[in-house]
């Protein structure tokens, strides 16, 4: 089904958003080793099964990836094209999140790794309809302590790109092997520095984790966040805090953190009242677009046409973007509404 109102996408990480033919001519280029003959064969190793319910799958498809981009060029033509297939796929506003830490195997510098995708987008852009924002992601690894000057370097980048493009700080990784509250020092260091912030939390783990960075860290945008479901009052807390949660359908389902479409409660804390908005998180691991996402949300999910517009509303009003950007999104989509 095709959708004419204008489309947003706040939760889309890059190193899950490359096609395969790229990755494949990347890796040859490099010299990095993959198992695959056929373009075929290699995309199987980069997107995950449509059955696939296991976090531990979706997740090791990410590894040939972020091994491949190691370099500013590759970096940049990964950035460039995304911003290109966004605007294929007619998205008005975008918000593409990266982990600069994780590219720095091979020598690069967390700072060179951020200007070549700034410059990819950049270039990108131009001429073109669709605009976006970047967000830099801290990392959890495990212990909070093991990568925290790679984290703060991260947010000290941020803000002195903050002009340049950088839109925010977020934070992702492995949810649940240490206490979220124990990576503080990356969202006190950002408040300090008045930078705008996102938090992965309530995907795997339950609601406590969507608390954490409601109320210890300030966050009012959750990465996924769904788990907040079990918790009433929490619910309530974060509908009064003007709270929006990144909701990801297909990748939560891929990744067993909901069982089905139907299982999801995004519909119900829709109706609940909180701000819901739908995005694709890793579009090419998973094997979604921004319209496939709302084709599920109507047809497994219970959403209808309206929700998805109201979503989009949501998804302005939390947008990294000068207000004056959000009213005339807003504006817009607002025509919509029946």
């Amino acid at each position: 089904m095709k959708y004419k109102f204008p489309k947003i996408d706040l939760h889309l990480h890059l190193d899950g958003a490359i096609a395969p033919r790229t990755l494949m001519d990347l890796a040859r280029e490099r010299g990095v080793e993959f198992k695959a003959e056929t373009l075929e064969e290699f995309t199987k190793l980069v997107v995950v099964d449509p059955s696939c319910r296991s976090v531990n799958e979706y997740l090791e498809k990410f590894e040939l990836p972020v091994n491949i981009l190691q370099d500013e060029q590759a970096l940049y033509r990964a950035a460039y094209e995304l911003v290109e297939r966004l605007d294929r796929e007619s998205v008005a506003y975008a918000e593409i999140r990266f982990a600069p830490q994780l590219h720095t195997r091979k020598g690069m510098k967390q700072t060179d790794a951020v200007n070549a995708v700034l410059e990819g987008i950049k270039k990108a852009e131009l001429g073109r309809s669709v605009e976006t924002g970047l967000i830099l992601c801290a990392m959890s690894l495990g212990d909070a302590a093991a990568n925290k000057d790679a984290n703060l370097e991260t947010v000290r980048i941020a803000h002195a790109m903050r002009n340049e493009g950088v839109a925010a700080v977020d934070l992702a990784g492995a949810e649940g092997l240490c206490p979220l509250s124990d990576f503080d020092y990356v969202f006190n260091r950002a408040k300090e520095l008045s930078l705008n912030i996102t938090c992965h939390a309530g995907d795997s783990q339950g609601p406590d984790t969507v608390r954490t960075a409601i109320l210890e860290f300030g966050s009012r945008r959750i990465g996924h966040g769904h788990h907040i479901y079990e918790d009433a009052e929490l619910c309530e807390t974060a509908k009064q805090l003007g709270v929006t949660l990144e909701i990801c359908l297909t990748s939560n389902i891929q990744c067993a953190t909901r069982k089905t479409y139907a299982a999801h409660p995004a519909k119900k804390l829709l109706d609940m009242g909180l701000a819901v908005t739908l995005n694709t998180d890793n579009p090419v691991i998973a094997g979604v677009s921004l319209e496939s996402e709302y084709d599920a949300a109507i047809t497994k999910a219970g959403f209808t046409e309206q929700d998805l517009v109201a979503m989009n509303i949501f998804s302005a009003g939390a947008a990294f973007i000068p207000e004056q950007k959000k009213r005339g999104l807003i504006k817009t989509l607002e025509t919509f509404i029946k």
